[in-house]
């Protein structure tokens, strides 16, 4: 344990990595067994994607919010809070769903409503472990819980939230509600130091003021924004694709409900490699060719998707996939914080955030009515043309966004691809 988890990082820190790790197991879980409920429900491919734009829209609409509370009331009970929450959701959807009570409203509003939870409760419990370790000591704080991420939410969680949907239906949604029960009671245990204040009238004006000043620097840096416009529009083909994958993998390859699982496990396992590679390839390659590599990747990926039938070449495609989902975003925070004051990180953060997911949520859209209307392959068509035409109009100015001139350093994993 002293190996793993340092006595030096503190009890408080060690309840909250149980409590990460535990949730985060539950959230894979659910990962591979909401879109599979949603499947089950209705055969319409637009519904399907709107199961993905509900996962996708909440940190868009309420992460803003969600950080501003954290600064202002105390953390742990808003972790708590938004656990019970997700707990009372799970509730109701178990109940519906073992009664055969379930319908196609009803999962996509769960699944909506837990999102939106998850919000609150991620947010807020990324701000936690500044407050428990030291300095010194937040990088192997950091990647220990990275660690959980990647392994319980990415490549244990999805097969195994599938092979629950096959066994029955409410047992992957029983098994999500125990860990979160679990996860709660642990987080019950961290104890923070004083911190929070409670928002004045004074404080809401300055706080929109703030704000405002994040989205006009990040407007007015060219570089930043060239990033910020470039997950926006990758996100949309993105999302398009991504959002009828479930049906994709059904459909198209011929999978079951644990192979559509196996599949996001194997881009999680690419990802795993692509972190463990991450410092290799900075020493020999600059960031610059790093994100052009990265974008033809991308778009390549959604061209062979398109074309293949092979359960066997598609999985090497998400295993590809994902070791460039893990890499980009490595790069992406690293150029970003490079060129990001430190007083302004919180903010364009933020405005990044929105361009993340403001991009899955259009991209998700799209996708459902173009699977409706012609196919489901013609999301993944779609992706593949205009990620083309994007990777040729920023190709010369792929070296300004990410700054080859300067010194490259590794910086934290992020969680959302590109």
């Amino acid at each position: 344990m002293d190996k793993l988890v340092p006595a030096r990082l503190g009890t408080s820190y060690r309840w909250l990595l149980a409590s990460s790790w535990t949730t985060n197991f539950g959230d894979g879980i659910a990962m591979a067994a909401g879109p599979l409920l949603v499947a089950s429900l209705t055969d319409e491919p637009f519904l399907i994607s709107v199961a993905a734009l509900l996962g996708w829209a909440p940190p868009l609409v309420f992460s803003l919010y969600a950080g501003v509370l954290s600064d202002r009331h105390n953390r742990r009970r808003i972790v708590l809070t938004a656990n019970a929450v997700r707990v009372l959701i799970l509730a109701v959807l178990v109940t519906t769903v073992a009664t055969g009570t379930a319908s196609v409203t009803v999962a996509l509003v769960a699944l909506g409503l837990l999102a939106t939870a998850e919000v609150f409760a991620d947010n807020t419990t990324a701000t936690l472990t500044p407050m428990l370790v030291s300095r010194d000591d937040l990088a192997i704080a950091n990647s220990r819980i990275q660690t959980g991420f990647i392994t319980l939410n990415q490549l244990a969680g999805p097969p195994l939230g599938a092979a629950l949907f096959a066994a029955g239906t409410a047992w992957p949604f029983l098994g999500q509600t125990l860990l979160v029960v679990a996860g709660t009671l642990l987080v019950s245990r961290v104890v923070l130091p004083p911190h929070g204040r409670e928002a004045t009238g004074r404080q809401t004006r300055e706080l929109r003021k703030d704000l405002a000043a994040g989205f006009r620097w990040t407007l007015s840096h060219a570089a930043v924004r060239t990033l910020g416009l470039t997950i926006l529009i990758f996100n949309v083909t993105f999302g398009a694709a991504w959002s009828v994958l479930v049906l994709y993998a059904q459909d198209r390859l011929g999978l079951g409900s644990v192979g559509f699982g196996l599949m996001t496990t194997v881009g999680a396992v690419g990802g795993l490699v692509g972190t463990g590679l991450y410092g290799w390839i900075t020493r020999h390659v600059s960031l610059g060719d790093i994100m052009r590599v990265g974008l033809i990747i991308e778009t390549l990926t959604h061209l062979g998707l398109a074309l293949t039938r092979s359960p066997w070449l598609a999985a090497g495609i998400f295993f590809l996939f994902g070791a460039h989902a893990f890499i980009w975003g490595t790069t992406s925070i690293t150029v970003r914080q490079r060129a990001v004051p430190t007083e302004l990180q919180g903010r364009v953060g933020g405005v990044y955030t929105i361009c993340v997911y403001g991009g899955l949520v259009v991209g998700s859209a799209i996708g459902g009515v173009l699977a409706t209307k012609y196919g489901v392959t013609a999301p993944f068509w779609f992706a593949f043309a205009g990620s083309a035409v994007f990777v040729v109009a920023l190709w010369r100015q792929v070296s300004r966004i990410a700054h080859d001139d300067e010194p490259h350093s590794e910086r934290p994993l992020e969680t959302v691809s590109a």
